[in-house]
């Protein structure tokens, strides 16, 4: 599998996953606010984090995918912190 396929892969599969994680993370803390007993919203909890977690490493590697992508395609100078966040360095 080319690097391109798995940046299109892992990167939207991560967003989902993020997202499905922090809904999770709320249905946990919606059985705290309800007084469910405190195994039941502490394994909510911990499973909810867990597939957070996950989407965020997920995403990571898609972002790894894309770079790997770009130096493949553009050389090594493809890469650089500008063009990976422009707008955090600009005075």
């Amino acid at each position: 599998m080319t690097h391109k396929k798995k940046w299109l892969l892992f990167a939207p599969a991560g967003l989902l996953v993020v997202g499905f994680g922090s809904c999770l993370i709320q249905w946990a803390a919606k059985m705290k606010d309800d007084e469910a007993p405190t195994a039941q919203w502490v394994g909510a909890g911990t499973l909810a984090l867990g597939v957070f977690n996950a989407g965020l490493s997920l995403l990571g590697r898609g972002i790894m995918e894309n770079a790997l992508y770009e130096i493949r395609e553009k050389g090594p100078s493809a890469v650089t912190v500008d063009s990976i966040a422009p707008a955090m360095f600009v005075e």
